[in-house]
């Protein structure tokens, strides 16, 4: 916080504290509001699987997480991970229980192994939690897949949820033995990519999801203790291009009816995220506010910040919603005459998207602040806090 006397840094594999401000890095609030803006936009259109290529949202949002949590793990790792499990799990805590609610309300009963006990996964994040398939009528206004696009979507909170856990000993390893440790999450990866190694149903998605994006977590340590800015940027930029050449390469072989999706292709997911994480992170000036020109956007670049784990939790539901906040808009004859490409546009719907997080925002958002002990606020949109807020 403002005037708070911060701990020595920890030294890093060169001997060296990073020598970067210790209050909030604007460049990195940048690159996570266009992170949740491209989420929402790939969940909000169809047949986009292309913008997962165009900026690798998850890839980025795993190594801003790793390098603010490095920056945490200053401090003793104990009240860190109670501090990052508790800004975590309490606004997903308020997600679960209405979703829950929802769907036992609408009659479905959970009879996956487990039973009754297996929702505690959606409340600790350490497995799939379950989900109906199909929630009300089928002709009905909203997809009834909608709870269960809701669980999968949790795949990322529970990424998190292991990443952080195994952060400290991941950076004890990562300060000890760098490139190995930075690298090693790519063996599996190729190795599950290629069929080589495979597991049961339990375990298949958590542990490729979890090998997917690791080597982007630990390249956030990278990131954080001035390993990668001290690499030269040519050296960089080859890299980086060689990954990023890898993964399309491995998409290329594996491309689906319809089209290009990473999301679709795990290995190739893991090559071009960190290659492109390596280019943005070690371009990555310090500012500690945004360039004149982008001044504008300062804002909004906070709110997301502020509000990226009820942003992320939230949106695809609301994806869901804006079907029947639109069709009734068709029996407007004015509308229909007048604008019939405007009704049938996914961009109407994107719009209708952040209207309806608005309101969420205002609704639940707080429940942020009190995961991070900070005052509640409805619209925090001021000047950005020194602390650090959650990477979601």
């Amino acid at each position: 916080m403002t005037g708070e006397h911060r701990p020595a840094p920890q030294q890093t594999v060169a001997g060296t504290p990073p020598a970067r401000s210790p209050g909030r890095d604007r460049y990195l609030d940048l690159l996570r509001a266009v992170a949740l803006l491209r989420v929402v936009a790939y969940h909000t259109f169809t047949g986009v699987g292309w913008l997962s290529i165009a900026f690798p949202a998850m890839g980025v949002m795993f190594a801003l997480a790793g390098s603010l949590m490095a920056r945490s793990l200053e401090r003793p790792a104990g009240p860190v991970l109670r501090s990052r499990a508790r800004r975590l799990l309490l606004p997903l805590w308020v997600f679960a229980a209405v979703v829950l609610g929802v769907v036992l309300w609408e009659g479905w009963r959970p009879t996956t192994a487990g039973g009754w006990w297996g929702l505690l996964l959606w409340f600790v994040p350490v497995g799939d939690a379950p989900a109906p398939a199909s929630v009300g009528p089928e002709q009905g206004p909203m997809d009834p897949a909608w709870a269960l696009q809701s669980a999968d979507l949790l795949w990322y909170i529970r990424t998190y949820f292991w990443l952080m856990l195994l952060s400290p000993w991941l950076l004890r390893a990562f300060r000890r033995w760098p490139w190995p440790t930075l690298l090693a999450p790519l063996v599996p990866a190729v190795l599950l990519g290629l069929g080589v190694v495979t597991f049961p149903a339990p375990f298949d998605s958590p542990v490729t999801d979890l090998v997917t994006f690791a080597a982007c977590w630990l390249l956030g340590f990278a990131h954080h203790d001035g390993l990668l800015a001290r690499i030269p940027l040519r050296r960089v930029l080859l890299v980086g291009g060689a990954l990023m050449a890898a993964g399309l390469w491995w998409a290329w072989l594996h491309v689906a009816e319809n089209g290009w999706d990473l999301y679709l292709t795990p290995l190739a997911q893991a090559l071009w995220s960190l290659g492109a994480c390596v280019l943005l992170l070690r371009v990555s000036p310090s500012w500690a506010v945004l360039p004149r020109p982008l001044r504008f956007l300062g804002p909004a670049v906070t709110l997301i910040n502020n509000r990226a784990v009820t942003i992320y939790l939230w949106h695809n539901v609301l994806a869901a919603l804006t079907v029947p906040l639109i069709d009734p808009l068709w029996r407007v004859s004015a509308l229909e005459r007048s604008v019939p490409w405007l009704l049938g546009s996914a961009w109407l719907q994107l719009v209708l998207v952040w209207v309806l997080l608005a309101g969420v925002i205002l609704a639940v958002g707080w429940v942020e602040d009190v995961a991070a002990r900070r005052p509640p606020r409805l619209w925090p949109t001021g000047r950005a806090r020194p602390r650090a807020t959650l990477a979601a």
